[in-house]
């Protein structure tokens, strides 16, 4: 999985989760290349934790990252990092391309909670995120970028996320800003100047049955009941702070 094209790189990680027939969870796979190196670190509970620890900088122009993380049935893990993933341009230009692929199992929980992504002047990245779900599977997913460092125009950035639960597409959506991008992705109908844009995605088998409502917790937030079991909170905001300040309203509403 590891290579080098050029200047390049090709790498991924993936994290395997299961239940150790003890009330915990076990990690009988931890591996990553180049950049990407996941750490077990302590855990809590019933749930592993897992940190995401950037090894080099990237990606960079050029580059393809992939993560996978399949969580069996009964286990329970949760996904952070140790810090913002900058979006860097390379020495041979290009895009780079940053997939990652969440399989979570009846009965299992996962909590993808990563820092904020900041798509730097010059980059060029392409994210797609894609999360299968069991029909009793339960999920927060959390995405923050934020357009440029402090007084630094952005770098492009396309970010995709898809989400199924039983197979069955509940939310698919694709946000493109920078430079390249299709026009009005500032505008008003956007990210209205914002430069750090957000989302929670929440799915949990109680929603099939009690709903979550509609709701604004806060300026620029919204909370939106999904099709199935499932509710988006999205948000922008002028920065990071406030940005994640949003969203950990908009989760402790659903609660």
């Amino acid at each position: 999985m590891d290579g080098m094209t050029g200047t390049s790189v090709r790498a991924g990680a993936r994290i395997l989760a299961r239940a150790d027939g003890r009330g915990g969870t076990a990690l009988p796979v931890l591996e990553g290349e180049g950049p990407l190196a996941p750490r077990r670190v302590r855990a809590s509970g019933a749930e592993a934790h897992v940190m995401l620890v950037g090894a080099m900088s990237g990606p960079l122009g050029g580059d393809h990252l992939t993560v996978t993380a399949d969580v069996a049935e009964g286990a329970r893990l949760r996904v952070g990092s140790s810090a913002a993933t900058l979006a860097l341009p390379g020495q041979s230009g290009g895009e780079a391309y940053y997939d990652v692929r969440l399989t979570v199992a009846d009965g299992a929980e996962l909590r993808w909670l990563p820092e904020q992504l900041i798509s730097v002047r010059g980059s060029d990245l392409a994210v797609t995120t894609r999360v299968d779900l069991a029909p009793t599977a339960r999920l927060v997913l959390r995405e923050e970028q934020v357009l440029g460092r402090a007084a630094e125009e952005p770098g492009r950035l396309v970010s995709r996320l898809a989400v199924r639960i039983a197979g069955r597409c509940v939310l698919d959506q694709e946000l493109a800003c920078g430079p390249g991008a299709p026009g009005g992705w500032d505008g008003p109908a956007v990210l209205a100047g914002h430069r750090a844009v957000g989302q929670i995605v929440v799915v949990r088998p109680e929603f099939a049955a009690r709903p979550p409502m509609a709701r604004l917790p806060g300026d620029g937030a919204a909370v939106i009941p999904l099709a199935g079991p499932a509710a988006l909170v999205t948000a922008v905001a002028p920065d990071a702070l406030r940005l994640r300040r949003l969203l950990d309203e908009g989760l402790r509403s659903l609660d």
